[in-house]
């Protein structure tokens, strides 16, 4: 009898962390439902798995709550039957001592980091729930585990990403759902150059005098993740390249 291939939906997926796992899941056999806000992006990872798995692309913004819940309800089947939820959306905006910080750049970080991954996250849990199985990744960031100076708000909602995390794995615990999270050092993608509204000569600053890591690196460690037995849930992981500490 053939085997029913996995459906992955995958938020943030036009871009980055995200377009990486997608590819990544894609050569791995995931059927996939890519989720975010760039049609044209979006279409262009679509198109470069289409010959490979099923897919399709849904356009919403992680933000919105009645956009999130419209849009995964209205996936019909196979893409309808989740899997497996990869909550990869998620930005930085400003580096900025706290006094100065823009109270925008705190809402856009807020907004999309910890309520969009709880959105999303409760719109496709009953499908989970009702196959009792399914596997939840969250990509939170080292940030999520310590602070540094002028991140504030952005640590505060990737340490929210970290006890989310930790909290819904207990809450689930029993359900056949696994949960877990990986978490990033510094990845070398579009991060510092949204968090510095397009200045990309500072942004290159960022990762200058040493080898990041790269989108793939952190795709691959998912597909790891879920290459894991159905006993074997990796709970928590940290990856940073070999020139970070901390």
């Amino acid at each position: 009898m053939k085997t029913k291939k996995q459906m992955a939906l995958i938020t943030g997926a036009s871009s980055g962390i995200g377009k990486a796992t997608a590819l990544h899941l894609a050569k791995m056999g995931y059927n996939l439902v890519l989720c975010g806000r760039n049609s044209e992006r979006l279409e262009e990872v679509a198109s470069a798995v289409s010959g490979q798995v099923q897919v399709k692309t849904l356009l919403f913004n992680v933000a919105n709550k009645n956009e999130v819940f419209s849009a995964i309800e209205s996936l019909g089947a196979p893409f309808n039957e989740i899997d497996v939820l990869i909550n990869n959306a998620g930005n930085a905006h400003g580096l900025d001592l706290f006094q100065d910080a823009l109270l925008e750049d705190w809402d856009a970080m807020l907004d999309i980091n910890v309520k969009g991954l709880l959105y999303v996250s409760k719109a496709v849990l009953p499908v989970m729930l009702a196959q009792k199985k399914g596997h939840i990744i969250h990509i939170g960031s080292t940030a999520g585990k310590e602070v540094y100076a002028k991140g504030n708000v952005y640590c505060a909602s990737k340490h929210a990403v970290n006890a989310i995390n930790e909290s819904m794995r207990i809450d689930l615990n029993g359900t056949g759902i696994k949960v877990g999270a990986i978490h990033p050092g510094m990845v070398e993608t579009s991060f510092s150059e949204v968090r510095f509204k397009g200045d990309q000569n500072r942004a290159a600053q960022v990762y200058k005098g040493f080898s990041p890591l790269q989108a793939q690196d952190v795709a691959e460690t998912i597909g790891f993740m879920l290459s894991c037995p159905p006993h074997v849930n990796i709970a928590d992981l940290v990856i940073m390249p070999t020139a970070q500490a901390n």
